[in-house]
């Protein structure tokens, strides 16, 4: 099976080669990864062949998920390395920016056998976690051949996905039970990962950590603890520097659209002509997902006629004197929403699949999303149950739910109120899936150097 799982990784690297070459050549992708991505790492990277926590994040979404369990693994296993992977470029970017607790950031490699033995060599993991649903047979079924445990974090497999596991099933089981913990986000997800043969005395509901990565506002921080409020004093550090770009008078609505995915950005910029029929003075700030597509953004925003600024353009301390401006960062988006009176949440009004929600929710701002959010479903759901979003049927909808949210101040206080008090209330899966990964790695105890003598005090 894994011959021909090999066999087939191969295959699709060679058909795909040319788009593959496109993307370096077009878009720089990949150039300064592939070694890495062959199992090459930097000497630097782990001299002294030191044991460590391989943590794998695909992109930016599971980079910002990660990082509050990245810091309480580190506090926990202080004598273990820990390392973060990534696949996109995108990741990498920000996790090499905002991730402070990992000793090394690298790319990750290419699941064949010579290649994830080449990386474990230099990584020496004593636990590997995957976040979401990144599984990989070759560099599990050698984990378990290195006796390195495995554990899926924040698990989940949507109702779009789960089909496609099922049809190879019997090749599932066997991967599964390559993986020593599966912490999953919900009840559906664990029925799902058992369906396709985890060991049910494996799988553990232990909440989505998207609650607990979110950043607070200073004024939930307001209540917080003491270490929590440390860390939230640094965040909102960082935040402060973005939004010296944004110094939008509170008198300015400013509408939010967030990870739009192609075909969506037009829909929201026709929107956005009608809500300035009715406030002429309202910025759009249009953020699309994918870092190749800022350009094809703002020649869309300019096509239908607005002054556009991309935020690299923007002037600090200063109000944007445009009608729109592209986002063309990355990281910074969870910290726009701060600013926002509504937000629009793309990748729903296409069959993507739809995007995280709870970014703009701790905000307390009212949210507008459309009918795809399979990606996000029991969130979504809860959303909309608790008054805490406002759902679409289609794009057709969207001018008119922007126009009722920016005219009605206190509905659009009730949404953000109820949004921010679902977020709160969900908090607490970090502390769980910490918890069960520590019976999964027990800590050692310390060593000491056998000439170092027991303290008595003199007589």
């Amino acid at each position: 099976m894994y011959s021909l799982y090999s066999l087939l990784v191969l295959i699709v690297a060679v058909v795909a080669s040319p788009w593959f070459i496109y993307q370096a050549l077009r878009h720089k992708k990949y150039v300064g990864s592939f070694g890495q991505r062959m199992g090459y790492l930097p000497v630097s990277f782990n001299m002294d062949g030191d044991e460590s926590i391989w943590i794998h994040a695909v992109s930016v979404g599971e980079v910002l998920t990660a990082r509050p369990l990245i810091s309480d693994l580190k506090r926990r296993y202080p004598n273990l390395r820990m390392f973060l992977s990534t696949t996109t470029m995108a990741g990498q970017q920000l996790a090499r920016r905002s991730v402070q607790d990992v000793d090394a950031v690298f790319y990750f490699p290419f699941d064949l056998g010579f290649v994830v033995r080449r990386t474990l060599d230099l990584v020496r993991p004593k636990l590997f976690i995957m976040m979401e649903t990144e599984i990989w047979p070759n560099l599990l079924r050698e984990c378990r051949a290195r006796g390195i445990k495995t554990a899926v974090v924040n698990g989940r497999l949507s109702a779009r996905s789960f089909p496609r596991y099922r049809m190879i099933r019997p090749m599932m089981r066997r991967v599964l039970d390559h993986i020593d913990r599966f912490l999953v986000q919900s009840e559906e997800s664990a029925r799902r990962f058992i369906d396709l043969g985890a060991d049910p005395a494996r799988v553990v509901v232990t909440g989505s950590l998207k609650f607990d990565s979110l950043e607070l506002s200073s004024t939930a921080l307001a209540g917080a603890p003491a270490a929590r409020s440390v860390r939230g004093g640094v965040e909102a550090r960082a935040r402060d520097r973005v939004l010296r770009y944004f110094r939008v008078p509170a008198s300015r609505p400013v509408i939010v659209a967030g990870s739009t995915m192609k075909g969506e950005e037009i829909a929201v910029l026709r929107a956005f002509r009608k809500v300035r029929t009715a406030a002429p003075n309202t910025l759009l700030v249009l953020a699309a997902r994918n870092p190749e597509r800022f350009g094809e953004a703002e020649q869309l925003a300019r096509q239908e006629g607005w002054k556009v600024a991309r935020r690299s353009d923007l002037a600090i301390d200063a109000e944007p004197r445009v009608d729109v401006v592209v986002l063309d960062t990355i990281g910074e988006l969870a910290t726009i929403y701060q600013i926002a009176t509504v937000v629009f949440v793309g990748g729903s009004l296409v069959a993507t699949g739809g995007h995280n929600v709870l970014e703009p929710a701790v905000f307390g701002k009212p949210i507008v999303f459309g009918p795809h959010m399979e990606n996000f479903l029991e969130i979504a759901e809860a959303f909309v149950s608790n008054g805490a979003g406002v759902q679409l049927a289609g794009e057709e909808e969207l001018d008119e739910t922007f126009l009722l949210l920016m005219s009605d101040p206190v509905r659009r206080a009730r949404l953000g109120a109820a949004a921010r008090a679902l977020v709160e209330a969900n908090r607490g899966a970090n502390e769980k899936s910490v918890t069960v990964l520590s019976q999964l790695l027990p800590q050692e105890p310390r060593a000491y150097p056998a000439n170092v003598r027991p303290f008595r005090p003199l007589a």
